[in-house]
């Protein structure tokens, strides 16, 4: 059924085969509890379109998206943010509609994240990607269950550790994103890859999808339930992890303490 809903934090726009989720919470938009929870209720709705094939996810403004709101990781809400996050990325990794990402802007963290578990990304080459949370004394749980699986374990220890930035480019090389494209071309670029995706058998593409992460399914719900226990009863509790959220809120200079 064809239709389009605006949420508080997203737009959900459905014309069949295609579905758009359009991330909207200016100006960088930055995923809070509220955006999880309007992001997992549109794909619930989504996955009930049997006429839906693919879903399309972007940003509005100059950001994809600056990751998870860093107001969510303090004590009292990290295990809520933690649990409903992550339930978003498990719903999108087990969604048996094709995911396409279109990248633009800053795409940092969780954005960083959402991104990448999209079946297919295409991102402006001039687009910033990091995973910066350890600069907050935390790292990102869901790049620690799949990044290396990705572009390779060397260089996936490297961007957690350091939490330094990429291009968008250097995301296609490394293998974050699909393609890299100039932001003139990103919306053509996505269009040619929907044109190719529709001429094909929509049952086949479910059935290819769920074939193709048969072996990683299992790998993945460990390694993302095992990273989650270890912030929540481990990271969480340091001294240096809550003084890097209370700084960055206070857009101070961290003091580490080691402990």
């Amino acid at each position: 059924m064809a239709g389009s809903t605006t949420k508080e934090r997203l737009s959900v726009a459905i014309d069949p085969p295609i579905a758009r989720i359009t991330l909207d919470h200016p100006p960088l938009n930055v995923i809070d509890i509220p955006m999880m929870d309007d992001f997992s209720a549109a794909l619930v709705e989504i996955e009930e379109q049997a006429h839906v094939s693919t879903i399309i996810i972007c940003g509005t403004g100059k950001s994809f998206s600056a990751g998870v709101d860093v107001a969510a990781h303090t004590p009292d809400k990290v295990e809520q943010m933690l649990t409903k996050f992550h339930g978003l990325i498990r719903s999108l990794v087990a969604s048996k509609k094709v995911t396409v990402a279109a990248v633009h802007g800053t795409c940092l963290g969780g954005g960083a994240e959402l991104a990448m578990v999209c079946d297919l990304v295409f991102t402006t080459e001039d687009a910033l990607w990091s995973f910066p949370e350890i600069k907050l004394g935390c790292y990102p749980p869901v790049a620690c269950a799949v990044l290396a699986a990705l572009i390779g374990h060397k260089r996936a220890i490297d961007l957690i550790l350091t939490g330094r930035s990429i291009s968008g480019g250097e995301a296609a090389q490394f293998g974050l994103a699909t393609q890299a494209v100039p932001q003139a071309r990103l919306d053509s670029s996505v269009e040619d890859c929907l044109k190719r995706l529709l001429a094909l058998s929509p049952a086949a593409l479910r059935v290819a999808k769920q074939a193709f992460y048969g072996w990683d399914a299992a790998h993945f719900d460990k390694g993302l339930a095992r990273a989650e226990k270890l912030y929540l009863e481990e990271l969480i509790k340091t001294i240096d992890a809550q003084e890097g959220i209370r700084a960055f809120m206070e857009k101070r200079t961290p003091k580490w303490l080691g402990k």
